[in-house]
């Protein structure tokens, strides 16, 4: 009895270790799976950060239409047209300690008028800048700029034509033609700068940069406009009286005794003032001074240039610019000081325009 009792005992016994055996390894086996899934299972990626931006672009494009029509008006008056386009392209770039800005203003206007059947052109200029700067200290940059100004096409002065007109005719296009006199003209002049000095920054709105070692030429391509220019004669010209250099078909000086270009080495101040009042008014203003070591320092050219943007609309802008220029090089003869046969002289040159008309400014974009 008691042996039947113990192998029955024995019998449950590995009964129950078999099972238990059994239980043990399908765990392992499972443990196994798991871990394999594991280590075969992509790795999480951690997130990326946005690639750094280091450019920032953008462009404006202005277009002013005017016009005016006339008819049986008792006051008197002319039938007008008239068109002004103006481009501002900008592209910056900042990393770090260092920036390069650049900055690229095209300009160009005309006007037909009754009264005189020919296109006057109204503006026209050409203007790129370019500066790259690295820090010194706070608010102070090592700077080096080089800027270029000129215009498109030839400007034309319109005085009244010399020619006796028969009773009730009027002047032709071919006598205004033969009336108008060159002031100025693509490369006649153009303005290239080179500038080495401090860009000083205390506000967001306001660069100050001085460049005691600026360097350039001014370049009067047509010799018709070089004296007016302050050119300085040709190497095998210098020292001669005016009287005794040669002259032209017309009897004056023959524009080719004087040189295309001519270098200059001075210092330059320029201040840059622009502020964004708010999205739709918008304010800048640019003073240039330059003094020329190597000829007459203590007379300085003043370039100043003011402009004021007010969107009124969605794509439509009210503009007031102006410009004030003197250049003690730039000799200016007026239609008085022909008649009483003056030589012209220096004078201060001023421009103001107003305008309103369609402005659409392509989206900043930064990468």
């Amino acid at each position: 009895m008691l042996k039947k009792l113990f192998v029955s005992i024995f019998a449950v016994s590995m009964t129950f270790a078999a099972f238990a055996q059994e239980d043990i390894s399908e765990a392992q086996k499972a443990a196994a799976a798991a871990a394999e899934a594991i280590q075969s299972a992509p790795e999480a990626e951690a997130p990326k950060e946005p690639a750094a931006k280091y450019w920032k672009t953008s462009l404006q494009t202005k277009l002013d239409l005017g016009q005016t029509s006339l008819t049986n008006w008792a006051a008197g008056g002319y039938n007008t047209v008239s068109l002004k386009t103006f481009i501002d392209a900008n592209a910056n770039y900042s990393k770090g300690e260092m920036f390069w800005n650049n900055r690229l203003q095209l300009d160009y206007g005309f006007l037909y008028s009754a009264d005189k059947p020919i296109l006057q052109k109204t503006d026209d200029r050409i203007y790129l800048e370019s500066k790259w700067g690295y820090t010194a200290t706070k608010n102070l940059y090592y700077s080096a700029e080089f800027n270029f100004r000129s215009q498109f096409s030839n400007t034309y002065d319109f005085p009244t034509p010399t020619r006796t007109l028969d009773p009730g005719e009027e002047y032709t296009k071919e006598d205004w033609k033969d009336a108008r006199v060159l002031k100025s003209g693509l490369l006649s002049p153009a303005y290239t700068n080179l500038a080495l000095g401090m860009d000083y920054k205390p506000l967001k709105w306001l660069s100050v940069n001085f460049a005691p070692v600026t360097g350039g030429f001014v370049i009067v391509d047509d010799p018709f406009l070089r004296k007016s220019y302050g050119q300085p004669l040709k190497k095998e010209y210098e020292g001669m009286a005016e009287a005794d250099l040669p002259k032209d078909g017309d009897g004056n000086i023959d524009g080719n005794v004087y040189k295309a270009a001519k270098f200059e080495f001075g210092a330059q101040l320029k201040v840059d003032f622009k502020v964004n009042v708010n999205d739709n008014f918008a304010f800048s203003s640019q003073v240039v001074l330059f003094s020329d070591y190597l000829d007459k320092p203590q007379n300085l050219r003043v370039n100043w240039d003011n402009r004021i943007d007010w969107k009124i609309a969605k794509f439509f802008s009210f503009t007031i610019m102006t410009n004030l220029i003197y250049d003690d090089d730039i000799i200016i003869q007026t239609q008085d000081d022909i008649k009483a046969g003056r030589a012209g002289k220096q004078r201060v040159q001023f421009k103001e325009s107003l305008s309103f008309g369609f402005v659409y400014t392509f989206a900043s974009k930064n990468y």
